[in-house]
């Protein structure tokens, strides 16, 4: 075989297996941002909504936004984990979505852009894992 049909060939996978990564990781968001988010994260994830009540009905502690907010934001770190086997691009995960969500939950951006920053966020992870 001639070698720049092989290196088509290649490019021609390469550029297959980043689209299936590309997709998994869109899925795995989708999952992690809609059902299993939940008004409770939803919700109780912005500081500037009043927080939800706890399950056994008791007030919420005063700084609960936080941890359901990381709480979130590991869920959507765990798919990245578990879609891309590694922990460097899950905690990249963890900290671009705290921000993300944090900028939405202060109204600098917009549910369109913050959804749209999350896709691009799978994009580059997708480049780097293409690149390495």
């Amino acid at each position: 075989m001639p070698e720049s049909l092989t290196i088509a060939s290649l490019t021609v996978n390469g550029a297959v297996e980043a689209l299936v990564l590309f997709f998994a990781l869109v899925i795995g968001h989708a999952f992690a941002d809609f059902p299993l988010q939940g008004d409770f994260l939803s919700h109780g994830k912005n500081r500037n909504i009043k927080p939800p009540k706890l399950a056994d009905g008791k007030k919420s502690p005063r700084y609960l936004w936080i941890y359901l907010m990381t709480a979130h934001c590991l869920i959507h770190a765990g798919f990245v984990w578990v879609i891309t086997g590694c922990a460097a691009l899950a905690l990249a995960e963890l900290v671009l979505h705290w921000v993300i969500d944090a900028a939405k939950c202060e109204g600098k951006t917009s549910f369109a852009t913050d959804q749209w920053l999350h896709v691009a966020t799978k994009a580059v992870f997708v480049l780097i894992v293409w690149l390495a």
